[in-house]
């Protein structure tokens, strides 16, 4: 982990002024980033999560990124912030926000039953079995169901089944029972993930390319340790916050993700 941080610190030096087109009054990533010249977003159903991630609504521009105990991140490394709220305690790190933004996209279409995940242990948790008012029991590394949690759907319900998976899930389980994808086919929803204890993941959450040669270009995101505030990153590339998309290692501002390192949530 020291040595991820003091690349990105070196990485760091070389950042310029963001030369991609901003319009600050924007309220989420459709508005406030337009696609560069020549470039156009790739095609999303209405009710995709492609959608869902580029119309989720952002932080007035110039947002810190705030840790969950309300102090300001030191490091700039972001050009917006999602009005996403996490908890006061250090639980919603980087791939708990990628978990809650997915589950989040799943409740708002009432599709209750698509929304699982498993634990670092690899046991499944679907929230349907949280619904019928199943919890886990979790001694060390063993779990079990049983029965006697408040039943529904309501959000409350929701919110317990977040927080449990929060607290026994993270980037190596999320490694292991996502599937791996061609970088070639890459979309918004897709993420760039190293699953280890630590590990990182970063969202893809917009994609666009060249008119004239398919050449594509991503928005990426993230949030990090400790448990802080889902944002849109920075890039190193000329068209910042633009990344070029490329089969070869992804530099972000705090983590450098190896050559074929880019998965998609199992269907």
């Amino acid at each position: 982990m020291k040595r991820k941080i003091a690349f990105a610190f070196l990485l760091m030096i070389t950042f310029s002024a963001c030369s991609g087109q901003i319009l600050k009054s924007g309220k989420n990533i459709a508005e406030r980033f337009p696609v560069p010249e020549n470039y156009v977003r790739v095609k999303a159903d209405e009710k995709s999560f492609a959608q869902f991630l580029r119309t989720y609504p952002l932080k007035d521009y110039g947002s810190p990124v705030l840790l969950y105990n309300g102090e300001k991140k030191r490091i700039n490394v972001h050009v917006s912030v999602f009005d996403m709220p996490i908890l006061s305690t250090d639980l919603i790190q980087c791939a708990d926000a990628v978990i809650k933004l997915r589950a989040e996209y799943l409740y708002s279409q009432k599709r209750f039953s698509e929304i699982h995940f498993h634990l670092t242990n690899g046991m499944d948790v679907p929230f349907s079995k949280f619904v019928q008012g199943e919890r886990v029991s979790v001694s060390g590394n063993q779990t079990k169901w049983k029965s006697g949690g408040k039943k529904g759907n309501d959000r409350s319900v929701f919110e317990e089944y977040l927080k449990f998976i929060y607290n026994y899930a993270g980037t190596l389980s999320l490694s292991q029972e996502s599937k791996a994808k061609d970088i070639r086919n890459i979309e918004p929803g897709d993420f760039f993930i190293y699953g280890g204890t630590p590990g990182h993941v970063v969202l893809v959450l917009d994609v666009a390319e060249e008119k004239s040669t398919g050449k594509k270009i991503m928005l990426l995101g993230q949030s990090y340790m400790p448990s802080q505030e889902f944002h849109l990153l920075k890039s190193f590339d000329k068209i910042s916050p633009w990344y070029y998309v490329e089969d070869a290692t992804l530099r972000t501002p705090e983590w450098a993700f190896q050559k074929g390192s880019l998965k998609c949530f199992a269907e």
